[in-house]
């Protein structure tokens, strides 16, 4: 009897080590957070709906950085970070409700995966003072500047970048380029478009033929022969990557591949998905992204890659995926100064104050942060430009993979009057 009394203290005690074994872990080995007092923020994706080919690679990006952010990094501060993640369905009346939960659940910030998600967010968002980022943004969310923020620059610096590009190194003609463009209805689309209102006169660029596209959109043969009609030099694709696929695939059947005009995509499309979803008609095109390339040897890929043939291997190759991993890192970052700068007390009690800490003294505070490498410039807060990097590259499919041309430009901030009254 006096044996078994003996054992069952002993048991228990054994139980009590291993439960704080993870926290302890941090004095030797990874520096694990802290899991009694929790950072809180929420997360969207549009994992389920018309395009999961960008939101399930997302939400994975998310589950992986942030299980690296807390067992590798010791959270934020020395917190780990809690995510409510939810699946927006790309369903923008369910947007407004999941934002509306986070301010009541206390969530401190809070991100969209696409622009067209923080387009139906950022009313209730701005309104209360919720501080929100967008991994893909556009133009209307950032101006005026006001809550919302990017990890990167909007659809209209990736129309001009490209432009830019073409201009530069594609186009040998005499006279004016004709530019032809196809842009996915909403804030893809006419971010986009802006930037060609903006700059295509003084770039020198004649712009021909403006279509646009719905998201499930099955067959564009009829917008593609409208355009045909116009002979452009250049067509620049802006939307997501499934009909992308389709105006590709589209512009093969209909001999407009054939070398005579050069084929460019903004962000939102340019990754593997596109490839995998048009695999011959995606061969040469040129695109524009935020990130480097899964080739890049940079720590961040090194993480990122470890990570991906882990946990969710097929999603490897994929930009999504990457984009949703640097957003959480600078996420963390901004969190980590904002612990620092106010203090873990104000932020977990939620609400306006933490959300103006969040802002005043975790994003606003943001200098010189490097994103283990993964994006080209660095994240610094400047008054009056909300995009946190403003740094963009040229790429461009070759034997099927995504790669660079050429090192980071800087995008500069532009004012456009119809937004920044």
């Amino acid at each position: 009897m006096k044996t078994r009394t003996m054992i069952r203290p002993i048991l228990i005690l054994l139980a009590l080590v291993l439960a704080v074994a993870p926290v302890l872990s941090g004095c030797g080995g990874p520096k694990v957070a802290s899991t009694e007092k929790v950072l809180r923020i929420g997360m969207m994706t549009p994992s389920t709906g018309p395009v999961p080919e960008k939101g399930v690679p997302g939400q994975h990006g998310i589950q992986d950085a942030m299980k690296y952010i807390n067992e590798e990094l010791g959270g934020a501060g020395g917190y780990a970070i809690q995510v409510d993640w939810r699946d927006s369905e790309y369903n923008m009346a369910k947007v407004g409700t999941i934002v509306q939960d986070y301010i009541n659940i206390g969530d401190i910030l809070f991100t969209t995966h696409s622009s067209s998600e923080m387009k139906a967010a950022q009313a209730i968002a701005n309104q209360n003072g919720f501080p929100g980022i967008a991994t893909f943004i556009s133009t209307m969310n950032l101006h005026p500047a006001a809550h919302i923020y990017g990890p990167t620059p909007d659809y209209g610096d990736d129309w001009i970048a490209l432009a830019e590009y073409y201009m530069a190194n594609v186009w040998k003609g005499t006279g004016k380029p004709k530019m032809a463009l196809h842009l996915l209805t909403g804030t893809v689309g006419v971010g986009t478009l802006d930037g060609a209102n903006l700059k295509a006169a003084e770039l020198g660029i004649d712009l021909v033929a403006t279509e646009n596209h719905a998201i499930d959109t099955k067959s564009e043969i009829d917008s593609l022969t409208r355009i045909k009609a116009k002979d452009p030099d250049v067509l620049i694709i802006s939307g997501t990557p499934a009909p992308t696929a389709v105006i590709l695939n589209n512009a093969e059947q209909l001999g407009m591949l054939d070398g005579n005009m050069t084929v460019m995509c903004a962000s939102a499309s340019f990754t593997k998905a596109l490839i995998d979803l048009a695999p011959t008609s995606t061969e040469g095109v040129y695109g524009v992204f935020h990130t480097v390339s899964w080739e890049d040897n940079v720590p961040g890929i090194t993480k990122a890659t470890e990570y991906v043939k882990k946990y969710h291997p097929d999603d490897y190759g994929n930009m999504d995926y990457l984009s949703t991993w640097a957003t959480c890192l600078m996420i963390r970052e901004i969190l980590e100064t904002a612990v620092k700068n106010a203090g873990y007390d104000v932020l977990a009690k939620g609400g306006p104050d933490a959300w103006k800490a969040v802002e005043e003294q975790g994003i606003q505070k943001i200098k010189g942060y490097k994103f283990e490498g993964l994006q080209g410039g660095s994240a610094t807060y400047t008054p009056g430009d909300n995009r946190l990097d403003n740094y963009l590259r040229m790429y461009q499919v070759k034997n099927g993979k995504i790669v660079a041309l050429g090192d980071w430009e800087a995008a500069p901030l532009q004012t456009y009057p119809q937004y920044d009254k």
